[in-house]
C-alpha cells in the first residue's frame, strides 16, 4: 500500500476495493529506558529544596535537564499543584522545544510560558482541551487528566502502553469519567509494576 506523509507522525492511505489485511508496526516493542539522574550534581538555587527533603534528587533532575524551571529565581514551590499548563511545558521541554504553530485554544495567549507547549501537545494529540476553543491552562490538574495526558506522551513516544490493570480495589472507581478509564487502568498497571502505591482514584484530587 502506498503512503502519504502528512507529517513526520502522521500518514494516510486509500483503502484497496478488495479485502486486504493491514499489519502497521510502529515500534519495536522495547520497554523505554528508566531516565537516569545527571552524572554530576547540579547545584539547585531554591532555597525551599533542602538536601533532606525526599525530592531533593528528582528536583535535580528536572532542574539539570531543563525540565522545570521554578517559579521564582530561588523558589522551586514544591508543595504547589501542578497546572495543566505545567504538565504539558514539562512534556515540550523533555521534548526538546520543537518547533510549533499557535496554539488553538483562544484561552492561551501567545505571550504566556505555556504558549508553545500547549500548541505542540495540540498537534501531537497529547491534548485536546475542553471543547469550544477552551485548553484551561491555569486549571489545577486532576489525576486522571494527568493519567490521560502521561498515557498519550507514551503513545506518542510508541511506548507499549497495552497493559492494564482491574481498578476494581478502589473505592471511588466509579468516579472515574469514561473517557479516561483505559488511561488509569494503564497509569495502575505503570504504578503496580514501578512499586507505587496508588491511595486513590479521585478524578477532583489535584496531583
Amino acid at each position: 500500500i502506498e503512503l502519504t506523509e502528512q507529517n513526520s507522525r502522521r500518514y494516510t492511505f486509500t483503502m484497496p476495493a478488495s479485502d486486504v489485511r493491514v499489519e502497521p508496526i510502529f515500534a519495536s516493542g522495547e520497554e523505554p529506558k528508566r531516565p537516569e539522574t545527571p552524572d554530576i550534581p547540579v547545584s539547585l538555587p531554591f532555597r525551599d529544596v533542602p538536601q533532606s527533603e525526599w525530592f531533593y534528587s528528582a528536583v535535580q533532575y528536572v532542574y539539570g535537564n531543563g525540565m522545570m524551571s521554578g517559579t521564582d529565581p530561588d523558589l522551586f514551590s514544591p508543595n504547589v499543584t501542578t497546572t495543566r499548563g505545567m504538565i504539558v511545558t514539562i512534556l515540550y521541554r523533555l521534548e526538546g522545544r520543537p518547533a510549533v504553530s499557535a496554539a488553538p485554544f483562544r484561552d492561551v495567549p501567545a505571550s504566556q510560558y505555556y504558549a508553545s507547549a500547549v500548541a505542540w501537545a495540540s498537534e501531537n494529540g497529547i491534548v485536546s482541551g475542553y471543547g469550544d476553543g477552551i485548553f484551561g491552562p491555569e486549571d489545577t490538574i486532576t489525576r486522571e487528566q494527568m493519567a490521560v495526558i502521561l498515557s498519550r506522551y507514551a503513545q506518542y513516544k510508541r511506548y507499549n502502553t497495552g497493559a492494564r490493570v482491574s481498578l476494581s480495589t478502589y473505592g471511588d472507581v466509579a468516579q472515574v469519567s469514561p473517557y479516561a478509564l483505559e488511561a488509569m487502568q494503564w497509569a495502575g498497571e505503570v504504578f503496580a509494576k514501578e512499586g507505587i502505591t496508588a491511595y486513590l482514584i479521585n478524578k477532583s484530587a489535584p496531583t
